[in-house]
């Protein structure tokens, strides 16, 4: 007996290229690629890639098809998704769409603290990522423009979702920047020192 595998987003999508043919994991780390999938789950490790495989093999979800031998290349295992993993991949595409998830990411995590720079401190820093939000759209943009002619919407629609959050961000983070540029959006050790005082004076107030 098996034990459950805990759905991932890279789990969801190495199923997803297996409903189309087998492939071995260099393949699959191509079309990730090639498909544009890089923006949507982490393949930045390979390794990543490989604990991913074996933890959907140890689960029955995938299973090997066959190995190729070719002098050129080292041996390559090809791996095929079994019925289990195409109703683990349907669950968990149900369930990721329709379930908000309480994640947790970095950026909202470190304006949590931002506190500790001063206004002076983190107004480049923000301008830093400002920059990088820019050059992340112009990319996804410049994607979106080569996409073949015809492509039907539901190919690309992760790069419109990320579009329209990479655009809500930009104009949040403008905003920001602004109101620390003209001084409305400051804070100093003595006003965040005041106010815990204040707070520990009147608990519950």
């Amino acid at each position: 007996m098996t034990a459950p595998v805990k759905s991932s987003p890279l789990g969801l999508t190495v199923l997803a290229l297996l409903h189309h043919r087998p492939l071995h994991p260099y393949g699959i780390q191509q079309l990730l690629k090639r498909w544009g999938k890089v923006h949507v789950v982490n393949v930045g490790q390979r390794a990543g890639l490989y604990r991913t495989i074996e933890r959907l093999q140890a689960g029955g979800l995938i299973a090997v098809r066959q190995t190729e031998r070719d002098q050129q290349y080292p041996e390559r295992t090809v791996y095929a998704v079994t019925d289990a993993g195409r109703a683990a991949t349907r669950d968990w595409l149900e369930q990721m769409l329709a379930v908000p998830k309480a994640e947790f990411p970095v950026f909202p995590a470190a304006l949590s603290n931002m506190l500790l720079l001063g206004p002076a401190e983190a107004l480049p820093i923000l301008e830093r990522r400002a920059a990088g939000l820019a050059h992340q759209r112009a990319e996804l943009e410049r994607q979106m423009a080569d996409a073949e002619a015809g492509l039907p919407r539901v190919t690309l629609i992760e790069n419109e979702y990320l579009l329209a959050v990479l655009g809500a961000e930009e104009r949040w983070l403008q905003g920001v920047l602004s109101d620390l540029r003209d001084g409305s959006l400051t804070w100093s050790p003595e006003m965040l020192a005041a106010f815990q005082e204040a707070s520990e004076s009147h608990p519950g107030e």
